[in-house]
């Protein structure tokens, strides 16, 4: 027997005039939505929830997203004849919402403030809301925040899924994903005639979830783009505190400075902020660090490390230490006079990098590949540090590698080949998935027995995971991968069996894969080109290689490599290089990165005059960077290379700050601008001092 509808269900489907058009068939995504199919689902749902509660599976008129989050709501037990949000409006409770979540409200306060404007008389309200759901702000067309009052949907209205059901703040909080609720697919009676579109905002510094930005109204502003918009003011409001958590960043290590002159270089320090989040690390071993695992892979990075007292004193610091870094000595970082961080520093540690105790460690074969990469910055020393780990660990079966095209991925998955060996014959498999067409993909990863298609080898033919059985698989170039082979792939990765077409039979495989990259699989899997879960299965652990331009002075290591390795092959002396060609090469950007200077070496081989590499010497988009003009004649100033403002204003920060030796304070007033200013050119220049 169906349950009665209520008073409040009447009112939708009796909706003005006006809204019956967005009301009724419309595409929400990939799919029709019909209002009175969508609120027939409901009434069955909420008519037979014993069963929906045994037999979750959801009708083919609801998506699976809105019918997943109405069994939550049932289960948790939301009134679905509910007409509005719980609201707190105790005035001490809102400002302490406010002052907890002023880092946030300060980042979106220009995204808010551009988009205030344009959403007068268009029916729309934005709000944000706070990792509980609880809304902090709200901007928008007056009559709509007006009205919204009336679900309290304003400034201290709590609209997680656990308070009132199915909604777009909620569910994307639930989903941690860009999300929209339309209308009767709302689980409750009371905001059925709503329409909102919610996306999660994460912390740069750690990727948890710390808000929401929702755009709401009545179901008549329904677009299907307004999802995409939400998205974009979160990823604005996301830049917003990366730039806010840099200049923090910068001015505690200001401070810590001020305050710690008798530091050594040699120390191991940490700096966190007033969350207890590690934010600087430099010369501590992973281990002093990795027993609080609430942030990423990258060591120490992001991860949360102790509660910060609120008086600041020595004695209360140290008593919020856990015990594990009870060794070091703490310091109170002060900013305007308020606690906003602590430095902790660490007795020297005995070796000088992680990455050289690991070197101590393994066996030849690794220290062999490890060598075969040249670089000593400190980028790419981190790199070569996980893959290490990766290769030395029983447990880790897959690693990503992601990094620009001629940045020498290939290597770290030789490396991890070199430190898993057990015999001298494990084989070492390398497919390149750009140069697979479509319908041989199959083929390819998994073989095919004789006669499977046509075409087909008689004999039938392993695929490469077989080929690589016991030792490791590199699948290069995997963001081109097609979807339909995808979930073919999970399921050998997962269940460590592979079937040839054709084939019934099982074959048991044991191989390590290295997945490499050079796309951004994150953006591959919010396009929906590549399946997420097969994204968290290969990225378990993944290593980002430098391109070249960032590495510093690894281009000159390189150079020299190159040189003597091509020498020794041609049987010649290695070429010298001029002072000035050196500062062209180390300035050029190299978009070819390691590949396009191992050719350029190759070819001043070649073609250089003489046993010397001279500016001259080398291609005219190198030796144009470095080139000066010395006359004051027009057509000489024609010739000369012409930069950016951008460009003279990097470079003028950085004669200040050498000419300063460093301090900021000095720096701003040479340049005539404010410190946050500085602050924010340093992080929008990635500008480093060379104190730390």
């Amino acid at each position: 027997m169906k349950r009665e509808i209520g008073p409040n269900q009447m009112k939708i489907d009796a909706l003005p005039a006006r809204a019956s058009a967005a009301a009724g068939q419309m595409l929400l995504g990939n799919i029709d939505y019909d209002e009175r199919a969508t609120m027939r689902a409901w009434e069955d749902f909420l008519a037979d929830e014993p069963k929906c509660a045994r037999d979750p599976i959801h009708p083919s008129s609801v998506r699976s997203l809105i019918h997943e989050s109405w069994y939550r709501s049932v289960t948790g037990g939301i009134n679905a004849q509910g007409i509005e949000a719980p609201l707190s409006s105790d005035r001490d409770e809102i400002e302490y919402l406010t002052r907890a979540n002023a880092e946030l409200l300060s980042a979106a306060r220009r995204s808010f403030a551009s988009l205030g404007q344009l959403l007068d008389r268009t029916g729309a309200m934005l709000v944000l809301a706070d990792s509980d759901g609880v809304l902090i702000d709200a901007i928008g067309d007056k009559k709509t925040l007006h009205d919204g009052m009336d679900i309290h949907l304003a400034i201290g209205g709590k609209w997680n899924e656990g308070a009132v059901g199915t909604n777009g703040i909620g569910t994307a909080l639930w989903t941690g994903e860009p999300t929209f609720v339309h209308a009767a697919e709302h689980f409750c009676a009371g905001i059925k005639s709503w329409t909102c579109a919610g996306a999660p905002i994460r912390d740069p510094l750690d990727g948890k979830i710390i808000g929401v930005v929702d755009l709401s109204g009545y179901s008549p502003i329904f677009r299907p783009h307004n999802t995409a918009l939400v998205a974009a003011t979160a990823r604005q409001i996301e830049k917003a505190l990366a730039e806010q958590q840099q200049e923090q960043r910068t001015r505690l290590l200001e401070a810590f400075i001020s305050s710690a002159p008798s530091y050594r270089r040699k120390d191991g320090l940490v700096i966190v902020d007033h969350r207890g989040r590690a934010i600087f690390c430099k010369n501590v071993p992973d281990g002093e660090t990795s027993e609080m695992m609430d942030g990423p892979m990258e060591p120490g990075r992001g991860r949360w490390l102790m509660n910060l007292p609120s008086s600041g004193s020595d004695a209360d610091l140290a008593k919020a230490l856990p015990a594990h870094l009870r060794s070091c000595h703490i310091t109170p970082l002060k900013l305007d006079g308020d606690l906003r961080g602590a430095a902790l520093v660490f007795p020297p540690v005995p070796a000088a990098s992680s990455v050289a105790v690991v070197h101590r460690k393994v066996d030849k074969h690794l220290q062999d590949a490890v060598a075969m990469i040249v670089g000593e910055s400190e980028a790419l020393q981190a790199a070569i540090d996980i893959a290490c780990r990766v290769a030395r660990s029983g447990s880790v079966t897959s690693l990503l590698v992601e990094g620009e095209t001629g940045t020498g991925k290939e290597l770290f998955a030789r490396l991890v080949h070199a430190g898993s060996r057990r015999t001298a014959n494990d084989p070492f498999i390398a497919m390149n998935c750009g140069a697979i067409t479509r319908d041989l993909f199959g083929s390819e990863l998994f073989g095919h027995v004789a006669g499977a298609f046509t075409g087909a080898s008689r004999e039938g033919k392993p695929g490469v995971f077989e080929l690589a059985n016991g030792g490791v698989l590199s699948l290069d170039e995997i963001g081109e991968l097609p979807l339909e082979i995808q979930p073919f792939l999970l399921r050998v990765l997962e269940e460590r069996v592979v079937n040839r077409i054709g084939d019934s039979r099982g074959r048991p495989v044991d191989v390590r894969l290295v997945a490499s990259t050079n796309r951004d699989l994150k953006q591959e899997v919010a396009a929906g080109r590549f399946r997420r879960d097969l994204y968290y299965r290969i990225g378990a652990v993944s290593i980002t290689v430098p391109p070249l331009r960032e590495r510093g002075e690894d281009v000159l290591l390189l150079i020299e490599h190159f040189n003597r390795q091509i020498a020794t092959v041609a049987g010649e002396d290695p070429l010298e290089f001029s002072h000035k060609a050196l500062e062209a090469l180390l300035a050029y950007h190299w978009p070819g990165n390691v590949r396009e200077l191992k050719n350029l070496v190759g070819r001043l081989h070649i073609l250089a005059r003489g046993g010397t590499v001279e500016l001259q010497d080398l291609p005219g988009e190198i030796s144009a960077g470095n080139r000066t003009i010395h006359s004051d004649h027009p057509a000489a100033m024609l010739e000369a290379p012409v930069c950016t403002f951008e460009d003279a204003e990097c470079q003028a920060i950085k004669n200040a700050l050498a000419a300063e030796g460093g301090n900021l304070s000095k720096v701003a007033l040479r340049l005539g601008i404010s410190r946050p200013t500085l602050y924010r050119k340093l992080g929008q220049y990635g500008i480093r001092r060379g104190f730390l």
